[in-house]
């Protein structure tokens, strides 16, 4: 199993969340999903301002294998982008809870993090194969 972070809150689109206080949070990827993707080549994330929508798409990120939507796990307004990904992409799977996060969201409906799996929930997801 590829490793998780206990913190963080994980949907089955394979983002994960931090909460940083108040109504802000942070979402990248997970580990598994970005071993799945292989090299990451290029991101095209939501931008400052920009509304999304929880299970609906914020942006695609591409790897030498393929192209995937990202889905934001949370509704809201964009805050912060990680611009850094536009010249370095692959930090995402050098360090994918890290320096590799995609963008912060001032969420507008806090109760949608009770949809999403803890660490556990996430790691009994990704080993049953329902990816």
């Amino acid at each position: 199993m590829t490793k998780a972070t206990a913190s963080l809150l994980y949907s089955e689109d394979h983002e994960w969340v931090l909460q940083l206080g108040g109504n802000r949070v942070r979402i990248g990827i997970s580990d598994y999903a970005q071993d799945q993707l292989g090299d990451i080549v290029f991101v095209e994330n939501a931008e400052m301002d920009d509304k999304v929508t929880a299970n609906e798409t914020m942006g695609t990120i591409e790897s030498v294998k393929t192209a995937s939507e990202l889905y934001s796990p949370v509704s809201g307004t964009v805050v912060g982008v990680n611009d850094s990904l536009g010249d370095a992409p692959e930090t995402i799977n050098e360090q994918p809870y890290e320096a590799g996060w995609l963008i912060e969201v001032e969420m507008s409906n806090p109760e949608e993090l009770e949809a999403l799996l803890s660490e556990d929930e996430y790691k009994e997801f990704v080993s049953e194969g329902d990816v």
